[in-house]
C-alpha cells in the first residue's frame, strides 16, 4: 500500500494565499525514529512525558501537541521541524504532477510554515490539531450540547 498523502491550499490571506502543497507520508521507519527523537529531545528538555504516550509514536507527540516541541532547545528541534519539511512539496498551478522539492521562495508566511506543520502531524497521525481547535471553540459556544 503505498504512503498517505494529502492536498493544502492556503486560504488565509497574505502573500501564500492561494498556494498549495502536496504532503506525502514519512516511511513507517523514519516516522518511528522521528518520534523517539522527539520524545528523548522533550525528555532532556524536562518536559513531562505522561507514561502512556511513550510508545505512541507520532500520535503521542500530536497529543502532546507541537507548541510542546517549543520547550526544545533549538539545537534539539531544528533537525526535527527540517525534517518534516521532507513531507511537504510545493504543487505550482495545484496539479500534484508538477509537486517538487520546496525552495526558499515557495513558503513566504511563518504562519503557512506552522499550518504546513500541523497537516503534516494530522497526515501521520489521523489527528488534526486544527480540527480539535475548532470543535473546542464550538463546544464552548452558548448553547452548544457537543460534548468534545
Amino acid at each position: 500500500m503505498a504512503r498517505k498523502t494529502a492536498t493544502f491550499t492556503v486560504e488565509a490571506d497574505g502573500r501564500d494565499k492561494g498556494k498549495s502543497y502536496l504532503l506525502t507520508e514519512m516511511p513507517a521507519s523514519q516516522a518511528e525514529k522521528w518520534a523517539a527523537r522527539a520524545f528523548l529531545a522533550l525528555a532532556r528538555s524536562g518536559v513531562l512525558l505522561p507514561d502512556d504516550l511513550t510508545g505512541a509514536g507520532f500520535a503521542g507527540i500530536a497529543l502532546l501537541g507541537l507548541r510542546a516541541l517549543s520547550g526544545l532547545r533549538f539545537e534539539d528541534a531544528e533537525p526535527l521541524l527540517d525534517e518534516m519539511f521532507g513531507c511537504v512539496q510545493f504543487m505550482p498551478d495545484k496539479r500534484p504532477q508538477l509537486a517538487r522539492t520546496l525552495i526558499e521562495d515557495d513558503i513566504e508566511e511563518v504562519a503557512t510554515r506552522m499550518r504546513l506543520r500541523e497537516e503534516v502531524m494530522a497526515l501521520h497521525t489521523g489527528f488534526s490539531l486544527a480540527d480539535a481547535r475548532s470543535k473546542a471553540a464550538a463546544s464552548a459556544l452558548p448553547g452548544s450540547t457537543d460534548p468534545t
